[in-house]
């Protein structure tokens, strides 16, 4: 049993690492975001407004990658919980669960990164049209 929870152990540091990436990414687009409003407002350029919607779409992209990572290592987990003790072998390749996680980009567009991004995106769409 102590192979298999060593296997759990190490799919988990993964799974961690991932969510930790995507509240980092979340953190670092509102923050971006918000800076390029405050230099947009201080200079009276729009420009800067404008140049908020690439890494709002960079950030995004990135997002569903970690998203569909830390999918691809869960559905890992499941399947080393059901694996007797001999057949541990600390594997961390992920490929045999491609066909059953949605596509990048599909992840992409899952509900709460279209309703985080989206929400941003909308924001600066209506910031631009305002001024």
């Amino acid at each position: 049993m102590e192979c298999k929870l060593k296997h759990l152990d190490l799919i988990q540091g993964v799974i961690n690492r991932m969510a930790s990436n995507s509240f980092s990414l979340k953190n670092w687009t509102v923050v971006l975001v918000s800076a390029l409003f405050a230099l947009a407002a201080k200079n009276s350029d729009t420009v800067f407004i404008a140049i908020a919607f690439l890494p709002v779409a960079a950030f995004w992209l990135l997002d569903g990658y970690f998203l569909r990572q830390e999918r691809l290592y869960r559905k890992l987990y499941d399947r080393v919980i059901k694996l007797e003790e001999k057949d541990i072998d600390f594997s961390m390749n992920t490929t045999d669960f491609s066909a059953h996680v949605n596509s990048w980009l599909l992840v992409c567009l899952s509900k709460t990164l279209l309703i985080f991004y989206g929400f941003i995106l909308a924001t600066i769409v209506i910031v631009v049209i305002l001024v």
